[in-house]
């Protein structure tokens, strides 16, 4: 087994170095058109590492011909199939200062958008890309208003804004969590009003309640009151959103204890309150 492994580690290790060897005859090629065509080769079978130098070579040579604009536009793949998103929407962005009259522009432009949407980072992390993904998704669909693509960059910004959601979300629970009441129900209605499209949108406004209520009754009496009326206020706005809510019953029980609590405080007021 173990001399199975090594067969084939020495065999990788060989193929490996003809190729650079290969590789190395290429670059050192004074020949440019057969130097052009080992760089078409190696981009077609996938070589991106080898065929993006060899264009990067090039381009002194190309520079101001009628190949250059071809040479420059795989070189810019060479970098987004390697996974080099980065530097992708750089040359992208750069393809389309440079050739904006191009047949290609119109890919282009969305593959510069894309490239934001590819380094879109993991849910814990800052969502910088995301919204940047957003925004030039948005703006190739108001710039090419015909384009086959706007379905795809549709679906792309809904995608990238239900991930802005699922972070928002995340953050209105940990306040929640951790007893951070008032801050919870803020999150959660900012929730609601950034994403009012959401099917999440009565969970939120019964968050919204929930918290307030559970706010209200950690509050020193002389608050309790004016926050018991909040959830209440927030229930009727709840009735008027979502009237069809299969969450209603759950939002009118903490409207019940509220109308409740504020009953009792007032008793209490009127039995400490001295008989003249």
């Amino acid at each position: 087994m173990r001399l199975n492994r090594i067969i084939i580690l020495l065999a990788v290790v060989s193929f490996v170095f003809i190729s650079c060897n290969k590789f190395s005859k290429v670059q050192k090629s004074k020949d440019y058109n057969y130097k052009l065509a080992k760089a078409e080769e190696y981009y077609v079978n996938k070589k991106y590492r080898f065929a993006q130098q060899l264009f990067e070579e090039l381009f002194p040579v190309l520079k101001g011909t009628e190949k250059f604009e071809d040479l420059y536009y795989k070189y810019a793949y060479c970098f987004y199939y390697d996974g080099l998103y980065r530097d992708a929407e750089r040359l992208f962005k750069d393809y389309l200062e440079v050739f904006p009259n191009s047949p290609k522009a119109e890919e282009v432009d969305y593959m510069r958008a894309y490239c934001y949407y590819k380094q879109s980072p993991k849910l814990e992390l800052e969502q910088v890309n995301t919204m940047r993904a957003i925004g030039m998704m948005q703006t190739f669909i108001n710039m090419h208003p015909g384009s086959s693509r706007i379905k795809e960059a549709t679906e792309i910004i809904d995608a990238s804004r239900q991930k802005l959601e699922m972070k928002e979300e995340r953050g209105a629970k940990l306040y929640y969590n951790i007893g951070e009441f008032r801050a919870a129900a803020i999150a959660y209605g900012n929730l609601l009003n950034s994403y009012p499209e959401s099917n999440l949108g009565d969970y939120y406004k019964l968050m919204v309640i929930k918290s307030y209520f559970k706010f209200a009754k950690m509050s020193i009496i002389t608050k309790q009151e004016e926050r018991y009326s909040k959830v209440m206020t927030e229930y009727n706005d709840f009735l008027d959103r979502f009237p069809e809510s299969k969450l209603i019953k759950d939002a009118e029980e903490y409207n019940k204890l509220s109308i409740n609590q504020i009953k009792a405080i007032k008793n209490e007021q009127t039995s400490s309150t001295p008989k003249q």
